[in-house]
C-alpha cells in the first residue's frame, strides 16, 4: 500500500477541513463546534466513535483490524486552541479572539486523514487503531481526563505503543521529523508566591516591612539556586513572567506578588524543585520578618520518548520520505506537553513535524503560540501518512524488546 501517494491525494480534503477549524477555533476542554466537524469528517468511516462525556469535547475512534486481534495502538491528535488574536491576515483567518497559533487545527485534520487512511486498508492491520482526538491539551491537562474517560482501554486492550505528531511553524523546515530517545520535552509547573509585610511611605522604609524589596531578592535567589544546586546536565529553566505590587511611587504597599514557570527535564528534579524553591522563598520571607505565602502547581511531566519507539518511528518516517527528512534532536525542548500523561502509561514517542512556510527562513519565522504563525499546509498529507503507516507497521511488527 502507498500511503503517501493516498495522503496526497485526499490533501485537498485535509485543507478543507484545517481551514474550517482554524476558521472556528475553541478554547479548553468542551468544543462543540469542533467536535461536531471532526465527527462529520469521520462520517461513514468504519469506526467505533464514543464522544467524551459531558464536559468533555473529546472523540475516541477504535477501527477494528483484519488481520489480528488482541493489539492494538493509539495515535493522537489534539483540538484545543489557545486564547491568541490572529494577526496573519489569512482568508480563513479566526476572529473570535482565539486561534490555532499551536497547529492543533493540522494535528486534527491530519488524525482524520490517517482514519480515512487506515479504514480503506482495514482488513490487512494486524490489530486494532485507537483515534485520540483531545482537547483542552493548551494547559487544561486534558489527556488527563481523556485518560480517565477510558481512552487507553477502549479497544479491549491496552496500546502495546502510542504515538503523536507535533507541527512547528519555525526552527524545523518543512517535511523534517525530528524526535529523540527519552526525554523529549520537559515537565512544567508553576510556583506562585505572594509576599505580605507592612505598607508605609515611601520615605521611611524603615517604618514599613517592604515585600518589593524582598520578592527581588527572592527572584534573583531563585535563579542562584539554579545554578548552584541541580546539575547542568540534567538542566533547570525557571523564568519569572508575572510581577505585581504597589499603586504609587512613593507608597510601600503590603502585598507583592510573582508567578514563575519551571521547567525540568527528570522527576527527580521536578519534586527537588517544588521542595527547595518553596523552603527559598519562605526562608527569606522570614529572614527579613515577613511571610510569604507559596503555592506550586504541577502541570505537566516530562514527556519521555521510549528509545525504542522514538527509534521505531524516525526510522519509519525515513521509510516514507527517506532519511533526510529525519533528524534525531541533540537536546529535549523546553516546551511541555500532556502526552506525557500518555507516554507514562505506554510506551510511545512524540515527534515534531516541520510546517515551517516554504520560502521562510526557519529561524525567523514566526513561532507556535505566535499571533503571526503560519504553517506548510504539506504537512496535513505527510502528517496523515506517518501516523497510518506508524500504525500498519507497529501492528504487523513482533512487540519490541
Amino acid at each position: 500500500m502507498d500511503l503517501l501517494a493516498d495522503a496526497r491525494a485526499q490533501q485537498d480534503e485535509l485543507v478543507r477541513l484545517r481551514r474550517a477549524l482554524h476558521a472556528d477555533p475553541e478554547i479548553g476542554l468542551e468544543l462543540p463546534r469542533t467536535q461536531q466537524k471532526v465527527l462529520a469528517a469521520l462520517d461513514g468511516l468504519p469506526l467505533e466513535i464514543t464522544p467524551g462525556p459531558a464536559g468533555l469535547g473529546s472523540i475516541t475512534a477504535v477501527l477494528r483490524g483484519g488481520a489480528g486481534r488482541g493489539r492494538s495502538v493509539l495515535l493522537r491528535g489534539d483540538m484545543d486552541a489557545l486564547p491568541v488574536t490572529e494577526e496573519t491576515g489569512l482568508e480563513f483567518a479566526s476572529t473570535n479572539g482565539a486561534m490555532h497559533a499551536c497547529g492543533h487545527d493540522l494535528h486534527t485534520a491530519s488524525l482524520v486523514g490517517a482514519a480515512r487512511l487506515l479504514s480503506a486498508h482495514r482488513e490487512a492491520l494486524g490489530g486494532d487503531v485507537i483515534f485520540m482526538f483531545q482537547p483542552g491539551e493548551e494547559g487544561y491537562d486534558g489527556a488527563r481526563h481523556v485518560i480517565d474517560a477510558g481512552v487507553l482501554e477502549a479497544s479491549g486492550s491496552v496500546p502495546e505503543a502510542a504515538f503523536a505528531l507535533h507541527v512547528a511553524s519555525a526552527v524545523f523546515p518543512a517535511g523534517l521529523v525530528t524526535v529523540r530517545p527519552g526525554p523529549m520535552l520537559s515537565a512544567a509547573d508553576v510556583l506562585r508566591v505572594q509576599v505580605i509585610g507592612t505598607g508605609g511611605h515611601g520615605s521611611s522604609p524603615h517604618l514599613a516591612q517592604d515585600p518589593i524589596a524582598v520578592a527581588a531578592e527572592m527572584i534573583t535567589a531563585l535563579q542562584t539556586m539554579v545554578t548552584r544546586q541541580f546539575d547542568v546536565f540534567d538542566p533547570v529553566v525557571m523564568t519569572v513572567g508575572r510581577f505585581a505590587g504597589g499603586t504609587q511611587h512613593n507608597v510601600i504597599p503590603e502585598r507583592a506578588e510573582f508567578d514563575v514557570t519551571v521547567r525540568s527535564f527528570s522527576a527527580a528534579n521536578q519534586e527537588a524543585l517544588a521542595e527547595r524553591s518553596v523552603a527559598l522563598c519562605r526562608g527569606i520571607a522570614q529572614a527579613h520578618g515577613l511571610r510569604a505565602e507559596t503555592e506550586w502547581e504541577t502541570l505537566y511531566p516530562v514527556t519521555n520518548n521510549d528509545p525504542g519507539e522514538a527509534e521505531f518511528l524516525r526510522a519509519t518516517a525515513a521509510e516514507l520520505f527517506g532519511e533526510e527528512a529525519t533528524m534525531v534532536m541533540p537536546h529535549p525542548h523546553t516546551g511541555s506537553e500532556d502526552f506525557s500523561r500518555v507516554l507514562e502509561r505506554v510506551p510511545g514517542a512524540m515527534a515534531f513535524l516541520g510546517a515551517t512556510p516554504r520560502g521562510a527562513d526557519p529561524m525567523k519565522a514566526a513561532f507556535n503560540h505566535s499571533p503571526l504563525a503560519t504553517f506548510d499546509e504539506s504537512a496535513l498529507a505527510a502528517g496523515a501518512a506517518l501516523y497510518a503507516r506508524l500504525a500498519v507497521d507497529r501492528l504487523a511488527a513482533d512487540r519490541l524488546a
